[in-house]
């Protein structure tokens, strides 16, 4: 699983014209489901967004996590992360698990978010989605699982 982490001010999911999701501060996370991807892959995802320390304490360090804060979260379906576009000019999705197994994956990261106490909103599997957020920083994190398959653009890794 691939996840783009944003903090944000403010974020909201726009279907046909008819707001589904709005948060605000807190998070908006674009996450990819791989071929592959399992249910630890959904257990190391959920786990590191609840707990990732991105929001600042009193003392101005980023030491607090969701779990830590009354800030809520948008998780959106994003298969285009798994894009390669290493060659050619038109990116192959072909690391992108197949659309029934991500949406299964993709509901069961948000609840277990929800199941940790946490308020998540959600876009529309597949849908033609219309996201707005105001970056807040602006910080912006990737994440992949451990099982993350290795199409990510990025260049194989070396010795």
């Amino acid at each position: 699983m691939k996840a783009v982490v944003q903090r944000v001010l403010e974020a909201s999911v726009t279907v046909n014209g008819e707001r589904v999701s709005q948060v605000g501060p807190g998070l908006l996370v674009l996450l990819g489901v791989g071929k592959g991807d399992t249910e630890a892959d959904v257990a190391w995802m959920a786990e590191k967004l609840a707990t990732l320390r991105i929001f600042e304490d009193a003392a101005g360090k980023m030491n607090l996590s969701l779990e830590d804060t009354s800030r809520q979260l948008i998780v959106v379906s994003q298969f285009t992360l798994y894009g390669d576009a290493r060659k050619g000019r038109r990116p192959s999705f072909i690391d992108a698990m197949e659309p029934a197994g991500a949406k299964a994956l993709y509901e069961r990261v948000c609840e277990v978010l929800r199941a940790r106490g946490l308020t998540v909103g959600t876009g529309i599997f597949a849908a033609d989605m219309k996201v707005a957020l105001v970056n807040d920083g602006p910080v912006t994190i990737l994440l992949e699982s451990p099982g993350a398959s290795p199409g990510s653009g990025a260049p194989p890794a070396t010795r």
